[in-house]
């Protein structure tokens, strides 16, 4: 007889990533362990993506046909309403745009998790972030600039303490909570603020409670509990194209715990894969041109811009040896002949269908590509400032040509930006390009504001990441489709969790729970 999954929720769920590693785990049975049940985000559009998705989910035999036809043909939604209505009620109310912290929303909630422990008792699941501005490196700095800022005083910092009471009043089987490397080095009251968050998992529950933390990363000895670092996961050791590290923590209750060695308790950690780069997500993409923010945005006229920025390059010369510079321009004359045999019209938007490269591993490519999928949805560059497509296109070839990013150093004085503290050392990443053959830096929510630090790696196409090239960066499959204009869809990409390690989480709690049953 097959188990009865157990009932996941998910906090601060943003455009779901974390949900949908988890529902779409399979046991070696292949059934099933993990059914979301609850889905709870602020955000009013990525509360439409992660409710259309759990709508798709409600479909046990494949996603719905008018679905497809709907990303083929594009314009609005479909009324999925009318169309299933049963499949949509369902997802109405699995994926609630509450906000936590705030009573009204919590009574909701509250009333929603008593129903959930009514028909699943202690056969439940609470994943989820709470949110990380307060705790970022970039956050905190951004903060220190703020007059009269005062970090115990911004409640995001204490939105932690609304994900524990979730805990105490659901109890459940396990906890996965995600968060940023900064919250080790956050303090409140002049204390360590993880050391606190630490303890709160610990004694969540209640009294006659409590949970056992578990390291993901392998990172603790035999016998010893995981140090505050060995919570941190590399994305890229665990064949995510990208050098994302983040927090998890895993909690595992203790009257489940009880008896497992910790040998069996270290056996959970993340499994190490082949490494995936920039390469084997975007390298078999349509290719598209930037837009030009200012004047004419035409096919021609973008042409003569990157074609006069190559020729420009071209004469450059680069600090260090003569040798460095004729790599460099090798590959300025590289993409000088790529631009012309593409017959130098490149559009903004193509939504042809591209498989993973063929070096990449089987089961990202797989992961990523739907055989029914006819439209690559939000793929489409945006637009930049003249001036800044020759700094793109250097930055690009210097990839190319070295495989890593320049420093502002690197850039010759005919394409430094007129900005008073260029050489200070404060903007030395400020053109930042994803070279092929690494895995890329961490998307965040910042590529919403500035595409300047994720520049594609092909100098000929002189632009930043599109949303959807973001996406498989973050492992989405390419049929996953983000709502909202595209600032808001660059938003919900940067915020999530990448799915594929989701899936691979789900896969390492679901060790732990499985003995028991």
């Amino acid at each position: 007889m097959t188990p009865r999954p157990y009932a996941v929720v998910d906090l601060f769920a943003g455009p779901g990533g974390l949900a949908e590693g988890f529902s779409a785990f399979r046991d070696a049975k292949q059934t099933q362990p993990f059914k979301v049940v609850l889905s709870v985000e602020k955000d009013p559009i990525a509360h439409q993506t992660l409710r259309l998705r759990s709508y798709l989910r409600q479909f046990d035999d494949g996603y719905p046909p008018e679905y497809y036809e709907w990303l083929e043909q594009g314009g609005s939604q479909p009324d999925w309403a009318r169309l299933y209505p049963a499949h949509w009620r369902s997802a109405c109310d699995e994926a609630q745009n509450l906000t936590m912290g705030v009573a009204g929303d919590d009574r909701v909630i509250a009333r929603k998790l008593a129903a959930i422990e009514r028909e699943y008792g202690d056969r439940t699941i609470v994943i989820g972030g709470p949110p990380c501005q307060a705790y970022s490196l970039v956050g905190r700095s951004r903060n220190m600039g703020k007059v009269n800022y005062v970090f115990e005083e911004d409640h995001r910092h204490a939105l932690y303490k609304a994900y524990v009471e979730v805990l105490n009043k659901l109890k459940p089987a396990a906890f996965v909570m995600e968060n940023v490397k900064g919250l080790l080095s956050s303090r409140a009251h002049g204390d360590f603020l993880f050391h606190q968050v630490l303890g709160d998992l610990r004694r969540a529950g209640g009294r006659g409670f409590g949970y056992k933390l578990v390291s993901l990363a392998g990172g603790a000895a035999s016998g010893i509990e995981p140090a505050p670092a060995d919570f941190v996961v590399r994305a890229e050791r665990h064949g995510i194209p990208q050098a994302r590290h983040r927090l998890f923590i895993v909690g595992l209750r203790e009257d489940l715990a009880e008896g497992l060695s910790d040998d069996i308790i270290r056996s959970v950690a993340l499994l190490e894969q082949p490494k995936a780069t920039v390469r084997h997500v975007l390298g078999q993409m349509p290719r598209l041109r930037s837009g030009i923010s200012r004047g004419d945005d035409s096919p021609d006229a973008w042409t003569t811009e990157v074609t006069a920025a190559l020729e420009l390059l071209g004469t450059l010369r680069l600090n260090g040896t003569q040798l460095r510079t004729e790599r460099f321009r090798k590959a300025v004359e590289d993409a000088r002949t790529a631009l012309r045999s593409g017959n130098m019209e490149l559009p903004r938007e193509d939504r042809s269908i591209a498989p993973a490269g063929p070096e990449c591993a089987a089961d990202l490519a797989d992961w990523l590509y739907d055989p029914k999928l006819k439209a690559l949805p939000n793929h489409e560059a945006r637009t930049h400032m003249a001036a800044d497509l020759a700094r793109y296109a250097f930055a690009a070839a210097f990839g190319a040509a070295f495989g890593q990013s320049p420093k502002a150093e690197d850039f010759p004085r005919a394409l430094a930006p007129r900005h008073a503290n260029w050489n200070s050392g404060k903007f030395a990443d400020r053109f930042k390009v994803q070279v092929w053959d690494e895995p890329s830096s961490t998307v965040t929510s910042h590529i919403s504001k500035d595409g300047h630090y994720y520049i594609h790696p092909d100098p000929a196409q002189c632009r930043s990441l599109t949303v959807r090239e973001a996406a498989r960066l973050q492992t989405f499959p390419d049929n996953y489709v983000f709502l909202g204009n595209r600032t808001q869809q660059y938003v919900q990409v940067g915020n999530a969790v990448p799915p594929l390690l989701a899936r691979g989480i789900a896969k390492a709690l679901h060790k732990l729970i499985d003995r028991n049953d």
